[in-house]
């Protein structure tokens, strides 16, 4: 299953991007801790590269992330040039007041009232920007809300005398080239709902449960996982949850809502969907479609935590 979805503001708060990173000092990029690499816009790193701007990458919902994975993607990010990475969550006061300082320390040269520290925050859809602006300005300047793409438009506001932020509309990009990119996306609420099917979504989601978190798989929904695949997890959770339709038979497509509902909410536990040795091995095996006719196959998904 290929994801795609690209509404028409996103194209046109791509090119109001564009224009004002020019007078920016400082992207702060927000990223889903669970899967930063996949919820990293490549549009955003092209732009800020063009330009030679420093970035602060938050890794938000750590709280949500597994913490092993957590701490490799940091290493992964920091060991990068003009890249300083954090892990936090934006609902945690004492967590988003650590930022103005990280940011000062990025851009030292700015943060008077005579030159302000210039910030724009960016990131994809639903992954915490406008809690974040919030949280900063410790007022409700941004509209928050459980589905993706609700901020349309850019806003500037001062946090303080020395600093201006600028918050941008949650962007994906044209195309996602790697399909297992858009079920993660997918699956952590980053994509509208009309662009995806959920047993789809969930399918994929169970199987890398499976691969990587049975134990909470099990301790969830109590079943043994032996022979089980992604199909027959949904299909799990419709039996012990008691899901059917008006015939008689299982409802799937309530038992897979159930389990992206438990996996966003942080009901499975924390837990991960790739990690760098993952993302790696996923640019190292992807075929793209073009050449699958010519005898090529898709290789996708993390590897066990020995290859690790």
């Amino acid at each position: 299953m290929s994801i795609q979805w690209f509404p028409g503001h996103m194209n046109a708060a791509r090119k109001k991007a564009a224009e004002t990173m020019e007078n920016t000092d400082l992207v702060i990029e927000v990223l889903d801790a669970r899967i930063p690499q996949a919820s990293c816009n490549p549009m955003v790193e092209q732009l800020r590269i063009f330009r030679q701007r420093p970035c602060l990458k938050i890794l938000n919902k750590t709280d949500l992330a597994d913490p092993n994975a957590t701490r490799l993607w940091l290493d992964y990010y920091n060991s990068q040039k003009n890249v300083h990475a954090v892990a936090l969550s934006c609902k945690k006061p004492a967590d988003v007041a650590r930022i103005p300082a990280l940011a000062l320390k990025i851009a030292p040269h700015r943060g008077v009232p005579t030159k302000p520290l210039r910030m724009m925050i960016m990131g994809i859809p639903n992954v915490g920007k406008s809690t974040l602006m919030n949280a900063l300005l410790k007022k409700r300047v941004a509209n928050v809300g459980d589905e993706p793409a609700v901020t349309k438009t850019q806003q500037r506001l001062y946090l303080g005398k020395n600093m201006i932020l600028t918050d941008t509309p949650g962007m994906l990009w044209p195309k996602i080239e790697h399909p297992t990119d858009g079920l993660m996306l997918a699956a952590s609420h980053a994509i509208g709902i009309n662009a995806l099917i959920e047993e789809e979504i969930a399918v994929f989601l169970a199987e890398q449960l499976i691969a990587h978190y049975p134990q909470s798989l099990a301790a969830r929904y109590g079943f043994d996982l032996t022979a089980m695949d992604g199909v027959a997890v949904v299909e799990g959770i419709a039996k012990k949850r008691g899901f059917r339709l008006k015939g008689g038979d299982w409802d799937f497509e309530k038992a897979a809502h159930t389990l992206l509902i438990d996996y966003r909410s942080g009901a499975l536990g924390r837990v991960s969907l790739e990690t760098p040795a993952s993302r790696e091995h996923l640019l190292a095996t992807y075929v793209p479609p073009v050449l699958l006719g010519q005898g090529k196959s898709v290789q996708t998904g993390m590897e066990t935590d020995e290859e690790e």
